[in-house]
């Protein structure tokens, strides 16, 4: 099970016998509070022990940041992953050094730094060269004005990893939800939303909470597209024609799906407790109740994709940057995740290699 928690995890301080985990970080818009929230999480250097980070970056913007902090992190620059120095908040540089960090303002230079930043990490990652990745914050209007052709992470990590579909994955030590849809238009949803698709989504949560999280028969609960879930088809056919019977076909086959349940009652009367993941339809449905329930303590995750890649669960806050007041924790917990998902895929592999430790 992955671990979230604000205090340092069980494991992380008896198990000094694993080996370092290098953990390659990007980080995110430059005028946000991304590179604040990397400093506060390794100003607490326990987690150090057990991890190898390493900023794509650049250490003046580190400094920047720094400067406006009551933070004591010390980082080291280095050329490439191998030369990373262990005990240390290592950075790699990568984009214009010398940047102009606007706090506040979605600009073209802070975009292209973002995309800079991710290149560079990706490049890595794909080498082999990381155990897993965790995305500071980006936004949206910056990198298009760069030019970068992508609504998020999500989509971007997909085709940067060659992953026939992701998932947006949301989670917390009580709560997971993943979406059906990401980031598209509210006016899009309901040509998006196909039984096809569904089936697919539920298919990687499925396979992603038994090889990532450790279930063996996880309980998926599926909730409805319309408000009510259709109510009986009054307010819409889909949940009928489409929902209902896929989660039918998919009980039969022994996967344990049940729904589709209406949102708000789903929610609102912790049914969410008695499942092991929720499937929302759109981007608003799971993380509306995830960030209201689990805010600054949760994960965002994209399942699917052949790297471990968690980031946490919050944007690149401007109106905060530069004032000392942002929060490490949902940043810390991404760094928590990422690891114990890249140890329970390894758990799983080795399982499956030898059946008889299963």
């Amino acid at each position: 099970m992955v671990i979230l928690s604000e205090k340092i995890p069980l494991q992380y301080s008896k198990k000094k016998e694993m080996r370092k985990y290098k953990i390659g970080i990007s980080i995110g818009d430059i005028n946000g509070i991304g590179p604040e929230v990397i400093l506060k999480a390794f100003d607490n250097r326990v987690i150090l022990k057990d991890i190898t980070p390493i900023v794509y970056g650049s250490s003046k913007v580190l400094t920047y940041h720094k400067n406006m902090t009551k933070v004591e992190t010390q980082y080291v620059n280095t050329k490439d992953v191998d030369n990373a120095v262990n005990g240390k908040l290592n950075v790699i540089a990568c984009g214009d050094e010398n940047v102009e960090v606007t706090l506040g303002k979605a600009t073209k230079a802070s975009g292209q730094f973002a995309i800079d930043s991710l290149n560079a990490l990706v490049k890595d990652a794909k080498e082999g060269l990381l155990d897993a990745i965790v995305t500071a914050p980006i936004n949206k209007h910056a990198m298009q004005l760069a030019g970068w052709g992508y609504p998020g992470h999500t989509e971007f990590l997909g085709r940067a990893f060659g992953a026939e579909d992701q998932l947006m994955f949301m989670i917390s030590d009580s709560l997971k939800v993943a979406t059906v849809t990401g980031h598209i238009p509210v006016s899009q949803i309901g040509k998006k939303v196909t039984k096809e698709k569904i089936q697919t989504k539920i298919n990687l949560l499925n396979t992603s909470l038994i090889q990532d999280f450790g279930f063996e028969k996880p309980k998926i609960a599926v909730l409805g597209l319309n408000p009510h879930a259709g109510d009986d088809g009054a307010i819409g056919k889909e949940e009928v024609e489409m929902v209902t019977p896929l989660i039918m076909e998919l009980k039969k086959k022994g996967m344990l799906t049940s729904g589709p349940y209406p949102a708000d009652g789903f929610f609102g009367s912790s049914q969410f407790g008695k499942v092991d993941a929720t499937l929302a339809m759109y981007h608003d449905q799971g993380l509306i109740p995830f960030k209201a329930l689990s805010f600054n303590k949760g994960v965002n995750y994209t399942a699917g994709l052949s790297v471990v890649r968690t980031s946490p669960d919050h944007g690149t806050a401007y109106a905060l940057a530069g004032k000392d007041q942002a929060s490490p924790n949902s940043f810390r917990q991404a760094l928590y995740a990422a690891i114990d998902i890249k140890r329970s895929r390894e758990s799983y592999a080795e399982m499956n290699a030898n059946p008889l430790k299963k």
